[in-house]
């Protein structure tokens, strides 16, 4: 892999993570246009990485609060007021729900799913609900606020961006908005879902990669390119849409979906 086309992967996987428009639908879309090969396990598990840590670098107080609260509510064997403690219990809560769908339709997902007319279906749907939960939310709650349904709806939706083309910030953002919830806010909670589960997703990746073909020789160089793109763009990518919801909706974003959407159709077709 060429220093380019790890840049170039590494910016998309980090703007795509984390705004609400589809990282598969992208990672499917602009290889097909510039004729790449697949960039391999180890450069996705680095790029992962990459956002990964971006979000606990941006969010590293509410990272602190939770790891705090969590061995706090160990220690007392409750959870009580702590906000901390209550916010960790909830990020276990919504995880819950993508790791058994993830276990259970593995191979759905990783094969069928891929189809791009899926991901085009996908793309579009999913951002009309955007589109109309950005529209009808209250945007009134905050997470103070924040409770056990509010976590288990929140997974929910997160398990269902296991499907292509849906987008993990996206639907997770749709059922917040629904529940009331600010824009800040939802991106907020999602952003922090985004730790767990890419822990998880690596710790599955490396496995993979453990137990499957040995590294390609020359990948290294590939892999640490994308793991300090992704990282940085990923920063300034959440940094940007936070500033963003503050003031702004997400309109361009379902505009941006549709437009996708009739792309891959177009392409698949």
């Amino acid at each position: 892999m060429d220093w380019v086309h790890a840049v170039v992967l590494a910016v998309i996987q980090a703007v795509t993570e984390f705004l609400p428009i589809s990282s598969s639908g992208h990672l499917i879309l602009v290889p097909y246009l510039l004729g790449w090969p697949d960039q391999g396990l180890s450069y996705d598990i680095a790029v992962n990485t990459g956002t990964m840590l971006a979000v606990v670098v941006y969010l590293r107080r509410d990272v602190k609060e939770v790891v705090a609260g969590f061995f706090r509510a160990l220690a007392r064997r409750r959870i009580g007021d702590d906000p901390g403690a209550r916010m960790a219990w909830h990020l276990i809560l919504a995880t819950i729900p993508a790791g058994l769908a993830g276990l259970a339709f593995h191979d759905l997902v990783e094969h069928s799913a891929r189809d791009p007319r899926v991901v085009a279906v996908n793309a579009i749907l999913f951002g009309v609900i955007l589109f109309i939960a950005d529209r009808r939310g209250k945007r009134q709650r905050t997470l103070t606020g924040f409770s056990w349904k509010d976590a288990l709806l929140f997974g929910v939706a997160q398990a269902l961006a296991l499907i292509p083309g849906t987008s993990r910030s996206g639907i997770t953002m749709t059922a917040g908005l629904f529940s009331g919830f600010t824009r800040a806010e939802c991106a907020r909670f999602s952003f922090l879902m985004a730790v767990p589960v890419g822990v998880l997703a690596g710790l599955l990746d490396a496995i993979k990669l453990v137990t499957g073909p040995e590294l390609v020789p020359g990948s290294l160089g590939g892999m640490a390119i994308g793991l300090v793109v992704s990282g940085v763009s990923a920063y300034w990518v959440i940094d940007w849409l936070m500033g963003w919801l503050q003031k702004q909706t997400l309109t361009v974003f379902v505009i941006y979906r549709l437009l996708l959407g009739v792309a891959i159709f177009t392409l698949a077709l």
